[in-house]
């Protein structure tokens, strides 16, 4: 009998982690999206309102706007960057150690700390980058205060915050390339340009996939930026999606709504990471 229950017994903590963390709070959400909730109040049915106003809300299809922007700013950025910075460390230089240490660091620091830095670079009387295009002759820059401009230095911050991290996956999708085919298109005259195209480029697809899920996947979770850095602002230009989905759930209790965009938020993200994997899959045949 105890035989019998055993397997049982030692699956338990899985299943009562899975239903208590996930089965639960997922089948509560789904349920909560027909109802008006503010925590305190007791919970009403309003039947698909929730998803009426998710599709007439302009300040919810203008956050999304918002976040594609950020994307489309910051992941060829982060490829670029990490796979530039990952060529370099591939190579025989010395320090290497010490300059993977150093490119890895800010991905380990707080992005509540890192964020409040870059804040005070950005700063428009007293910031270090205005303070040196002044030097030079040149007018100060509104980095977060311009709204044409403040959602790319947002970006330009995300980017150095997590390109360790990429830098780590290029250089080890790097290390496996083979080497002899580096000594062949040596010997046919290539240049290193042509071996990057031809050979590295093909070679590491597989880690440059991973690289703009896991971009895309981060992106589209821009929070912590925008919540401290602009507040959303100015005139809503860094109003992210998460950022509008937290006001809902924890500024104006609208715990109902939060979750009905919670949820849309996701699928789309979903059918993004899905078209991105068959476009590269594509790309790869």
């Amino acid at each position: 009998m105890k035989k019998k229950w055993l397997p049982y017994l030692l699956v338990s903590p899985y299943i009562i982690h899975f239903i208590v963390f996930v089965a639960f709070p997922v089948l509560f959400s789904l349920v909560l999206t027909f109802h008006e909730w503010n925590i305190i109040s007791p919970m009403k049915f309003k039947g698909f309102s929730n998803y009426i106003k998710m599709f007439n809300d302009r300040m919810f299809w203008k956050s999304i706007t918002n976040t594609f922007m950020f994307l489309i700013i910051h992941i060829p950025l982060q490829i670029i960057v990490s796979l530039a910075l990952a060529e370099f460390l591939n190579q025989n230089i010395k320090l290497k150690g010490f300059f993977r240490a150093a490119f890895f660091l800010p991905v380990i620091v707080s992005g509540v700390v890192v964020t409040i830095l870059w804040q005070q670079l950005f700063g428009f009387d007293s910031g270090l980058f205005n303070r040196m295009l002044v030097s030079i002759g040149l007018s100060k820059v509104g980095w977060l205060t311009d709204p044409n401009i403040a959602m790319g230095s947002i970006a330009i911050m995300a980017t150095w915050k997590n390109v360790g991290l990429y830098v780590i996956l290029f250089l080890v999708g790097l290390q496996t390339v083979p080497t002899h085919y580096y000594e062949a298109a040596s010997i046919e005259g290539a240049s290193h340009w042509q071996k990057f195209r031809k050979i590295t480029l093909p070679m590491i697809n597989p880690t440059i996939f991973m690289v703009v899920i896991l971009s895309t996947i981060g992106g589209f979770s821009l929070f912590i930026e925008p919540y401290i850095m602009t507040g959303g602002g100015p005139l809503s230009s860094t109003m992210s999606s998460v950022l509008y989905i937290y006001k809902q759930a924890f500024q104006y209790f609208h715990m109902g709504y939060s979750v009905t965009l919670g949820f849309f938020f996701a699928m789309l993200i979903l059918g993004v990471v899905v078209i991105q994997k068959k476009y590269i899959e594509q790309g790869e045949d």
